[in-house]
């Protein structure tokens, strides 16, 4: 069993994070966040996956001001993304975010840092310093002979003092890198010298697929180790994608529970229907399911029962007929072409949910 990292816990709106909070999961929209309506849709598709709260990119004033339509319009709490203007973060603030993510350093000196901070306490507002070794400030890897990992907690532990002079603790702290190891090590000497809750991901981990093998890596080595207290999985594409990785990584480690576990056989001389294909479109529109459930999609007659028994759900693929199993019993055969269909309408019987086919 894990043994979770002990923290201090602040809350982001409603989502606690560190002490022995769930791990939550979070992402970042893609849209320009001037457009109101495009965010709020972003987001509330968000939401729908299980993405328990969301950053936004704050640039310009026109960013800030479209904060206020669109706290109003989503559930999830929202972070604003600040660098180097103070009046945005002071703006974001008024208009309802829940959480800043900044540099201390670069926002624009000691009085700027205390008007941020004021303003933060006022509303019970965190602040998540986010260190990333591609905008390291100047010196800071060369006094460290190059060690990104090193140079990522000098960089953090500065930030943290900066706050900490103004006696503001509600902090969270991230250290990433494009490197699973640099990055690894860094949260790891970090955890060595301070109590407050991380922000976990591989940054620019790539696609979703060669980003959500990296970041499984990565993620997987801190929280096995009980490192991590909310996470992205930084990919390329769809944010979508960023949560349902997300979510699966801690679903695998025991993190947390709800959603499909799929089982499926790897395709091989013996199978008898087309799993790949099934497999992929099964996960896709399962994808939204909150239940906690395992489905086995099985291809043959070796292991295909017994797994297909095993599972809430199951399949054994057949030459011509595939038998469906719900909960270790067989409740029918159907032809290859509509195993998908009863497949889908088991689970959702079972769960009481409505999978991505049916919204």
């Amino acid at each position: 069993m894990i043994k979770r990292r002990h923290t201090r816990a602040i809350k982001v709106g409603s989502v606690t994070i560190g002490s022995d909070a769930p791990v939550s999961v979070q992402s970042m929209t893609n849209t320009i966040t001037e457009d109101a309506v495009s965010t709020i849709k972003q987001i509330k598709e968000l939401e729908s996956y299980g993405c328990e709260i969301v950053r936004v990119a704050v640039n310009t004033e026109e960013a800030a001001k479209s904060l206020k339509v669109i706290v109003k319009g989503v559930e999830a709490p929202l972070i604003a993304d600040i660098h180097f203007d103070h009046r945005l973060a002071l703006a974001s603030i008024d208009a309802g975010v829940k959480c800043l993510r900044i540099n201390p350093g670069n926002i624009g000196g000691k009085e700027k840092v205390k008007e941020v901070v004021s303003a933060c306490r006022d509303k019970g507002i965190p602040i998540r310093i986010g260190v990333n070794s591609g905008s390291l400030e100047k010196g800071v890897l060369d006094k460290n002979s190059g060690d990104f990992a090193l140079a990522m907690v000098e960089s953090a532990l500065k930030h943290v003092k900066l706050l900490e002079n103004e006696s503001f603790y509600d902090i969270k702290i991230s250290l990433k890198s494009a490197d699973v190891l640099s990055t690894v090590r860094g949260y790891g000497l970090l955890a060595e010298k301070s109590d407050y809750p991380f922000h976990i991901g591989i940054t620019e981990a790539g696609t979703v697929f060669s980003g959500a093998v990296k970041s499984g890596v990565g993620l997987g080595i801190l929280l096995y180790n009980g490192i991590g207290d909310t996470l992205r999985v930084s990919l390329s594409g769809d944010p979508v994608m960023e949560v349902i990785a997300g979510r699966h990584i801690l679903r695998v480690l025991g993190l947390r529970r709800g959603g499909v576990q799929l089982i499926s056989c790897p395709t091989c001389g013996r199978a008898e229907i087309d799993i790949a294909s099934i497999a992929r479109d099964f996960e896709k529109v399962s994808a939204k399911i909150k239940s906690d459930i395992k489905v086995a999609i099985m291809g043959c007659v070796v292991n295909g029962p017994g797994e297909a028994m095993h599972a809430d759900v199951g399949l054994a693929g057949g030459k011509e007929k595939s038998v469906l199993f719900s909960r270790g019993k067989m409740i029918g055969k159907y032809g290859n072409n509509e195993i998908l269909a009863a497949l889908v309408k088991e689970v959702e019987s079972l769960t009481g949910e409505k999978t991505a086919s049916d919204s």
